[in-house]
């Protein structure tokens, strides 16, 4: 992980690199200490090579307001040098690790569009309805992290425990969770029409 000073320095330090991550954390933050030590592990276990740069917003001042960062940790991927989305808070290293491997799903976003709620959908494979809430979800360019519970015990007792159900589909949106294809809630939530 590679340490930037200022947005010039970031600016710079970006040259001739394609795809590349930069994470803006508080150090001494109990989340954005969590977000940096998962990230760590997470650049570690990469099959390939993943560029992260990190920036701390008790040092450097202008890079968050440059990409419209409100809270931190927050972990900006670009595209072709190009700012492409934001994962917020403390994530796994295991949601890092699939991040990085492009093998987290995630839809195109305009620029235009406001910033977009986290969406955390609870399913298994077999599962019809969860099949039809993350259709419902891809056709409206929702991005969203898909968790398997029939492969993740930790992650299906944490559903569990949230909500008190162990049905699926589950869905989290914004920190409210939504149990089953509820439609009409999850329009709500995500601001759908």
């Amino acid at each position: 992980m590679i340490e930037v000073n200022s947005l010039k320095d970031f600016k710079e330090k970006i040259t001739n690199r394609e795809n590349f991550w930069l994470l803006i954390h508080k150090e001494n933050s109990e989340q954005s200490d969590c977000a940096n030590k998962n990230i760590s592990d997470a650049v570690a276990e990469a099959k390939s090579e993943v560029n992260v740069f990190v920036a701390d917003v008790n040092k450097v001042k202008d890079i968050h307001p440059e990409y419209s960062v409100s809270s931190v940790p927050s972990l900006l991927k670009f595209e072709n040098t190009e700012f492409k989305g934001i994962y917020k808070g403390c994530n796994d290293s295991n949601f890092y690790v699939s991040l990085f491997s492009d093998s987290l799903f995630t839809a195109s976003n305009n620029a235009s569009e406001k910033a977009q709620k986290s969406v955390t959908v609870y399913s298994t494979p077999t599962c019809s309805w969860c099949n039809r809430l993350k259709t419902y979800l891809r056709e409206n360019n929702i991005k969203f992290r898909d968790i398997d519970v029939s492969k993740d015990q930790k992650a299906a007792e944490a559903m569990v425990k949230r909500s008190g159900q162990q049905g699926v589909p589950q869905s989290v949106i914004a920190g409210q969770t939504i149990i089953g294809f509820d439609k009409a809630k999850i329009d709500k939530l995500l601001g759908l029409q």
